[in-house]
């Protein structure tokens, strides 16, 4: 068997590449390498829901990095699924039989889109949003004018009802929340992209539980109140689940099926760091577990860890946040997301808006549209602990 690669990281989304880059920078010698199921370089996730699918960017454009940044950071790209962890010898076993031997292992698998136990869910029509290949199969069914039913009204679901919208497809958007992400955002941050989708034409069912989706005539019928929404193609955005299942089998300590971590991101065995969605890591600031799904988390769990492989002392501190556009509005939001007890809504000029969210007298949370400065002064304050007032 060859030497050893001194990082070797499974997975090649935003926590993968960031940890090779970040291994690099931090002077870390020796052989690094991604293994990747897509079998494609790294590439950016976040269009697939709005600038890909409405067309306005084309497939070459989502490549984080060239494949001439492999050789020049003298990292292997391996095409394959790892099917299993062997702690004890530091081995990957991928499909096929290769065996890859490491010093240090990041695992950065991510997480997959899950679908409501529902009769039908499996359905070849029904489909998920996650991946290039989820969105070229999607694009594949949707001719012009072809009626879509999205279920799930979470940020990925309310970004691709929009954009599907701004495409002039029926749309119809199916929840069994009572606003678009009013649980994570509250009332009237819902009520704001409520306002957003009916504004675009999207026809929301809300306080549904779905209950089966069945094949009428060539369509495809979401039941579940009091008017079943047909469709020729559904899409289900129903949340994710952590990859956390090739490192569980290997031993290492779960937390509601992702990896926990310290706030080094090393797991509970050996030789063995994880980063990213299918992390459960400390959180120096916040002082506990988080798992947070954010690309930028991801990117910055990643850096974390590449400098941990390569010998420096690392911890993750950030206070999470991400953006998500829907239709042509931009949210940016930071929070803990363990949830608040106070908010407060503050109307600024031509739309815009910040939501400020508090928790046992504290600022846990803050929420903008069109005020950047904000956003920024909210995760300082965030990170500072800073009252409720």
């Amino acid at each position: 068997m060859s030497e050893p690669y001194a990082l070797l990281i499974v997975g090649a989304g935003p926590a993968g590449l960031a940890a090779a880059r970040a291994f690099r920078a931090a002077g870390g010698s020796g052989r690094v390498a991604l293994v990747t199921d897509e079998r494609r370089m790294p590439y950016s996730r976040p269009p697939l829901s709005k600038e890909l699918l409405r067309e306005e960017m084309h497939e070459d454009e989502l490549l984080i990095e060239e494949e001439t940044w492999l050789d020049e950071q003298r990292v292997d790209l391996i095409g394959g699924e790892a099917m299993r962890l062997e702690p004890n010898r530091h081995e990957l076993l991928l499909s096929g039989g290769r065996v890859l031997e490491y010093r240090v292992c990041l695992v950065a698998t991510g997480s997959e889109p899950t679908r409501l136990p529902v009769p039908g869910a499996d359905h070849p029509g029904v489909r998920t949003l996650r991946s290039l290949d989820d969105l070229r199969e999607l694009k594949r069914r949707l001719e012009p004018g072809t009626p879509v039913t999205v279920i799930g009204s979470g940020f990925i679901g309310c970004e691709i009802a929009a954009s599907l919208r701004l495409l002039s497809h029926p749309v119809a958007l199916i929840s069994d929340e009572s606003a678009p992400n009013v649980a994570r955002l509250g009332e009237q941050a819902a009520a704001e992209i409520t306002a957003w989708l009916s504004d675009l034409g999207v026809v929301l069912q809300l306080s549904t539980a779905v209950e089966a989706i069945e094949r009428v005539s060539g369509r495809l019928r979401v039941l579940g109140g009091q008017h079943p929404a047909e469709a020729v193609v559904v899409i289900m955005a129903t949340g994710v689940a952590p990859r956390g299942e090739l490192a569980g089998l290997a031993g290492a300590a779960l937390a509601d099926g992702a990896i926990a971590t310290d706030e080094r991101l090393h797991t509970s065995l050996p030789g063995l760091l994880a980063a990213g969605d299918v992390a459960a890591a400390v959180n120096t600031t916040a002082g506990r577990r988080l798992r947070v799904e954010h690309w930028g988390d991801a990117l910055g769990q990643g850096e974390v860890a590449g400098r941990i492989a390569a010998g420096e002392d690392q911890t993750w501190a950030a206070v999470p946040g991400f953006w998500s556009t829907i239709g042509r509005h931009t949210l940016k939001y930071a929070a803990w997301g363990d949830g608040f007890d106070e908010t407060r809504f503050e109307p600024g000029r031509d739309g815009a808006f910040t939501v400020w969210y508090g928790r046992d007298g504290r600022l846990v949370g803050v929420l903008t549209h069109d005020d950047d400065s904000a956003y920024e002064r909210g995760r300082d304050l965030i990170a500072e602990g800073a009252a409720w007032r």
